[in-house]
């Protein structure tokens, strides 16, 4: 993506709205600042809605920001309404962290369910309690320069935009990155060393602090504001209206604040009850969840399919060669065990991948190979032994700790996000600042595409090197791949081994193969490890391990050398 591509929204909608303050009238003008407080919320929904989770109580967090602004005005407390609603953001923030702890066990309609009765709780505390200066008839204050419907338009356009511009940056940083990771895979945003329960507390955090910068907003607009304006229904239409439009755009955000306010206006135009907005609401998004996108994301989807394809660059010149066989220990494995009830998937596994070296671990489907690589990486809490990366044990650390510490991965099925584009998904990954230069090595070496190409525009073969790179371009002590020419050619294959065989000199790690093709496995490795139902029954030199009777019997069920 090019650097300033990521303004093109924000600064469309601040030429819309600098039209509007020109030229529409100043009733028109008020609705529109209604429209431009539902599109900061919406913004803070799009928030969560990066990170693949449901919200249904963002007016509550609204809410607390606007008492806090409608407190700071009744107690005269300085900065005006420019610094009131930052610190209405702010006292919300809490409340979204609150509210986000149950998403870290909850997810999909059980998550829905919880923050849906946090609005409903909060429902009745508003109720309950009056906002600061409704006994006493006190407004919120303007200053001066804000005192008119137009001049607190352009206003609320600024905060919108300001909001805008700070999500699509917040959008490009690691945080908003692993939001999109979160969404497509909380294994793969483990596996690549960031928590999980950080990304999705910090998309809370963010949506509530937007929610009260919109609440204050409200509150400056309206002066005097009741619990009727918080209502869990306008949290619903909100949610709706968020998936259907694409509140994670800045663009989307705005048409649905547009939609949220203009809609119900034109039904009451027209002698229909506002009521039936949200039922028009309802179906769009129902419309957008059948067809697996918003409207933002159809019409960005349209605009990349004009562009032409992606060309990779060609790949690095390999110089191929023996598979190095390495020196002094750097992955020890002691003693590795994984039971399920009476099944035991692995039994007092021992393995040793030395430093600087290309290891092969082959075995037929059921062996526990893929288990072996989910108690190493930390996935399975319940595995016993121990397990060694240059010197530091790993036991009893996290899936996140681990891969920091430098035991990288990568996953059988497809766990590269698709919402990233290449060079934003090879940065989150790499867990590390890397420079330009950097990823574009890591490109060429294993001809990945550009950096602006979309992840979803890729086959499979192609997001399969492009999840080694990133775990390369982390620069591991230790990368398992596991089975990595899945959806690669047989060709591609063996030129995926030539270049493995590269990998401890070129990038210092070493390198731990799972693979079926036993043709890349001998091109690749100096050394295997044979799984058999959960124990290692062979390893050496691929070419004597795999001329053995019980190697061969294991893979065919009869005695023939797999040669």
């Amino acid at each position: 993506m090019r650097r300033a591509e990521f303004l093109r929204q924000p600064l469309a909608a601040l030429a819309v709205i600098a039209v509007a303050a020109a030229v529409v009238p100043e009733y028109w003008l008020f609705l529109a600042t209604s429209a431009l407080v539902s599109a900061v919320a919406l913004l803070g929904l799009g928030a969560v809605g990066r990170a693949g989770m449901n919200s249904l109580c963002q007016l509550s967090f609204a809410a607390v920001g606007a008492w806090t602004v409608a407190r700071l005005s009744v107690g005269d407390v300085p900065g005006s309404i420019i610094v009131w609603v930052i610190a209405g953001g702010l006292a919300a923030m809490p409340f979204g962290l609150v509210v986000g702890l149950p998403a870290l066990r909850l997810r999909g309609v059980h998550l829905a369910v919880v923050t849906l009765g946090f609005a409903a709780a909060a429902d009745v505390v508003v109720s309950a309690v009056n906002f600061p200066g409704v006994d006493s008839y006190q407004q919120v204050g303007r200053p001066g320069f804000l005192a008119t419907d137009r001049q607190y338009f352009v206003y609320a356009g600024l905060v919108f935009v300001i909001a805008g511009i700070g999500a699509e940056l917040l959008g490009r940083t690691r945080t908003g990155a692993a939001w999109r990771v979160v969404r497509f895979s909380e294994r793969a945003t483990a596996a690549a060393g960031t928590s999980v329960a950080r990304a999705k507390l910090s998309a809370f955090a963010a949506s509530a602090f937007l929610a009260g910068v919109a609440g204050g907003l409200l509150a400056g607009q309206v002066g005097m504001i009741t619990a009727q304006n918080f209502q869990t229904i306008g949290s619903l239409a909100l949610f709706v209206v968020a998936v259907m439009a694409g509140a994670e755009y800045v663009g989307g955000a705005l048409f649905g604040g547009v939609l949220m306010t203009f809609v119900p206006e034109a039904f009451r135009r027209a002698g229909i009850s506002q009521d039936w907005a949200n039922v028009l609401f309802g179906a769009g998004a129902v419309q957008a969840l059948s067809q697996g996108s918003s409207v933002s994301e159809g019409l960005a989807r349209r605009l990349r399919a004009r562009r032409p394809a992606p060309v990779p660059p060609p790949r690095a010149e390999t110089v191929g060669g023996e598979p190095p066989l390495g020196t002094e220990p750097l992955l020890e494995v002691r003693g590795l065990s994984v039971r399920y009830g009476q099944i035991a998937a692995l039994r007092d596994v021992d393995l040793v991948v030395p430093e600087g070296a290309v290891m092969g671990l082959i075995g037929p489907n059921g062996a526990g190979k893929s288990t072996l690589t989910d108690a190493l990486s930390g996935f399975i809490t319940s595995a016993t032994g121990g397990v060694t990366l240059a010197g530091r044990r790993l036991d009893g650390l996290p899936v996140h700790r681990r891969a920091a510490a430098g035991l990288r991965r990568t996953f059988q099925q497809d766990r590269v996000p698709t919402g990233l584009t290449v060079g934003a998904y090879l940065r989150f990954a790499a867990h590390r600042r890397v420079t330009p230069a950097e990823v574009d090595d890591v490109r060429a070496f294993l001809g990945c595409p550009p950096e602006d190409a979309h992840v979803a525009d890729l086959d499979v073969g192609g997001r399969r090197l492009l999840e080694v790179a990133a775990a390369l371009l982390a620069r591991p002590k230790v990368v398992v791949l596991d089975e990595p020419a899945a959806g690669l050619a047989h060709a591609e294959s063996l030129a995926l081994a030539d270049r493995l065989v590269e990998v401890p000199a070129r990038y210092g790690a070493s390198v731990l193969l799972i693979e079926h093709d036993l043709d890349m496995v001998r091109r690749a490795c100096a050394r295997v490890v044979v799984l058999d139902f959960g124990e290692v029954i062979a390893s050496g030199p691929p070419a004597e391990v795999l001329a053995r009777p019980d190697v061969a019997r294991a893979y065919l069920g009869d005695e023939v050398a797999l040669t």
